[in-house]
């Protein structure tokens, strides 16, 4: 009776199920505490969608335990390994982490998820595990929708070399976590699978449409004679150069918000703010690079010589802290 014979027993089973639903559980609660953390709208919107979807999964797998003789809605991770995993990817909290947190769910966790689940349907029985068969069905396809548009916002958002570094890093130390464990079974990895690459989903889903959202929100109403001086500024405070600052400043900037410019060894600079205050215009620039980033309004006002600062003020310093 081949096709009454498999290899997972209703104890197995369960126990699969209740590893599942850890994962499954975890990370939604993960993903759901990082979105008041992250600032960027489209990873917002991404970690918004997929807490839905995970909760849809880990409710599946609690609900099918009792059919297994096992108790509803219960969770149990493989071994402290995997929940030191867990706790690992949790950990990016700060504002600036985002591609870490990303990199963590996407790249890792959910990649390695939609492995196990597709090796898993196609070891089950067709004839006697159907319910099985459709909640993997059914988190293949959200998991393989998941990495493609985690990796659409990752890319979106590590547009320099220093944070591209940052998250392969992060990945990495991840991977011989989730190695170390077993991965979620506790029994080892299974082979990578392959993953589309111009994924397919409705606007509701589509990390390209969080993108388009994204940049509509940060289009404010700047000058045409102010985009290239904003930008020009930018440049300046990446390169601490006293000289080229001074050709925008009308007075000399303070000795603290110099002392910052200096230390940051910044790489990279983006406009986080504007608001016009009467005939003044407010913009937040948000310098990063390898000794942390720093936050700094710079005060514009226009004259006779055109667009000047007439202030630069430290709003925040973040050092990173070392390994």
């Amino acid at each position: 009776m081949e096709l009454l014979e498999g290899q997972f027993s209703a104890d197995e089973s369960a126990r699969l199920c209740r590893h599942y639903r850890y994962a499954a559980e975890r990370g939604m609660r993960i993903m759901a505490g990082w979105i008041a953390l992250t600032p960027e709208l489209s990873a917002k919107l991404l970690l918004g969608r997929h807490v839905w979807d995970n909760a849809q999964h880990a409710d599946a797998w609690g609900k099918r335990l009792p059919e297994l003789r096992a108790h509803a809605q219960e969770s149990a991770p493989a071994n402290q390994a995997f929940v030191a995993l867990m706790d690992a990817l949790e950990a990016p909290e700060a504002p600036d982490q985002t591609v870490e947190r990303l990199a963590g769910v996407y790249r890792v966790l959910k990649p390695h998820l939609l492995s196990v689940y597709e090796q898993h349907l196609v070891r089950a029985n067709p004839v006697y595990e159907p319910p099985t068969c459709r909640i993997l069905s059914r988190c293949i396809e959200d998991e393989r929708r998941h990495v493609v548009a985690g990796e659409t916002i990752i890319r979106h958002l590590a547009v320099s070399s220093e944070v591209q570094a940052r998250a392969g890093a992060w990945q990495s130390q991840l991977q011989g976590l989730l190695e170390a464990a077993g991965g979620v079974t506790g029994q080892g990895l299974p082979p990578a699978v392959g993953l589309p690459t111009s994924p397919s989903a409705p606007v509701s889903d589509d990390a390209r449409e969080f993108i388009r959202l994204e940049r509509a929100q940060t289009r404010w109403p700047i000058p045409e004679d102010l985009e290239g001086a904003i930008r020009a500024l930018g440049d300046a405070l990446v390169s601490a150069d006293e000289s080229t600052l001074a050709g925008f400043l009308i007075a000399p900037m303070d000795t603290v918000a110099m002392a910052a410019l200096k230390a940051g060894r910044f790489a990279s600079h983006r406009a986080v703010a504007f608001v016009k205050l009467g005939r003044h215009r407010i913009v937040k620039y948000r310098l990063e690079g390898g000794g942390g980033a720093v936050t700094l309004n710079a005060r514009w006002e226009q004259g006779a010589e055109g667009w000047r600062v007439g202030a630069v003020d430290v709003v925040k310093i973040e050092q990173t802290q070392p390994a």
